[in-house]
């Protein structure tokens, strides 16, 4: 199994800025894609952006030109920097990782505990 840990949510005033992290550990692993997810009560998870492991990026409509993924020299911390924030974006944001348990010669697929974001007017 691959552990994510999130952190970085909060509440924050529309135009505002915020940084989410998440942090992958687990024994001898290589991550095939990590990203985020959010999720407003009663709505579907949707996917916000990802970054494969060869550093190709997706994402969503909503959040293109103001949410930058990057990943950390350590290779096992995913960024999510949120520009230009919108009320729109309050959810609940999810970490989600899939790849491979090398020596275990086995897929993963992880998710996180959830982070709340709250953008105020």
């Amino acid at each position: 199994q691959v552990q994510l840990v999130e952190s970085g949510g909060g509440l924050v005033q529309a135009g505002g800025s915020l940084r989410l992290s998440c942090v992958a550990s687990g024994s001898n692993f290589r991550l095939a894609v990590i990203g985020w997810y959010r999720q407003a009560p009663g709505q579907q998870r949707e996917l916000v952006a990802d970054i494969s492991a060869g550093g190709i990026t997706h994402y969503a409509d909503s959040v293109k030109g103001r949410f930058t993924i990057a990943g950390a020299n350590a290779k096992d911390t995913v960024y999510l920097q949120m520009n230009s924030l919108k009320p729109e974006d309050t959810a609940v944001y999810y970490c989600h990782s899939k790849g491979w348990m090398v020596e275990l010669l086995r897929e993963y697929d992880s998710w996180g505990q959830g982070t709340q974001l709250t953008v105020s007017s």
